[in-house]
Parts: C-alpha cells; sequence; structure tokens
C-alpha cells in the first residue's frame, strides 16, 4: 500500500542551521516518533530501531535510513526500510527542500512516499494514512522546535 505525504515547517533557524540539524543524529532521534535508536554508520547511513503504534498493532522496526541526492545545504532524499516482524515492513523516503524565508528563518519542505505490508497494511488505507500523516507531522513540527529554540 503506498502513501503519499506533503508538507511544509517554516523554522525559525538559518538555512545553513537548518542543514547541520537534517543531518545529525542525535536531533533526527530526538524528532523521530518512538525513536529507540539510530547510529551513524557512514556520513549518509544510519542504523534505526522505532517503536510504532498503528491503530491495535504495535511493533518494533529495524531498519536503515540512507542520505541520498545530498545537495547542501538547500535538499537532500532520505530513504528507509524497516522490518517488523510479523507486523510487516515500511519503507519509503522523503524528498526535503530548504529555502531562506528571510535571514534568520527556514522553510523546509517535504514530499513524502511511504509503502507499508504485512499485517499493517491489512488495517486499511485510512488508518494508516492518517497514522503516516500524524507521525511526519509529529516528526517536522518536533525538528522545527528543537532546532528553532536551540539558536
Amino acid at each position: 500500500m503506498a502513501l503519499v505525504i506533503e508538507g511544509e515547517e517554516r523554522i525559525a533557524a538559518p538555512v545553513d542551521k537548518v542543514w547541520a540539524a537534517l543531518n545529525d543524529p542525535a536531533v533526527l532521534k530526538e524528532s523521530i516518533p518512538g525513536c529507540q535508536s539510530l547510529e551513524m554508520k557512514s556520513p549518509t547511513d544510519m542504523a534505526a530501531t522505532v517503536v510504532l503504534k498503528i491503530g491495535p498493532i504495535k511493533a518494533t522496526f529495524n531498519g536503515e535510513v540512507t542520505l541520498k541526492n545530498l545537495n547542501p545545504p538547500h535538499s537532500y532524499t532520505i530513504q528507509g526500510e524497516g522490518k517488523g516482524g510479523i507486523a510487516g515492513f515500511a519503507k519509503g523516503g522523503a524528498d526535503v527542500t530548504l529555502t531562506a524565508d528571510g535571514g534568520d528563518a527556514t522553510v523546509l519542505k517535504y514530499a513524502a512516499k511511504a509503502d507499508v505490508g504485512g499485517k499493517i497494511a491489512q488495517l486499511g488505507s485510512r488508518l494508516i494514512m492518517s497514522t503516516s500523516k500524524k507521525l511526519a507531522g509529529e516528526f517536522f513540527s518536533t525538528f522545527g522546535k528543537k532546532v528553532g529554540d536551540a539558536g
């Protein structure tokens, strides 16, 4: 089941600072809902463990996150794939772009695509879509607060 989620977040920080945070595993770990661990394997590869509850199913996903199409400090693609055992799998990516909004603010736009399978996919597209939108929204608003407040 494929999903597409788009949105934007205005962050009270300059583009360079937002870009640095998008590449900082500590900031990403604190921003990803349910993230238990996030570890850099290389400058563009990370291993993650995320616990998610979607409807009645709670699952721990172990996966890989890769950064691609890097165009610092303007854009990148973040791709990930996680396996949740009997719950199924989730994989997807997001194209993230940063645009300066005045000297001290940044507009972060994202277009995410996700694909889920297994037991999770049987929950129905509306529940999965609403949960996915909520999780994406939580990630970017938490990220925005962390980066904006840190300055």
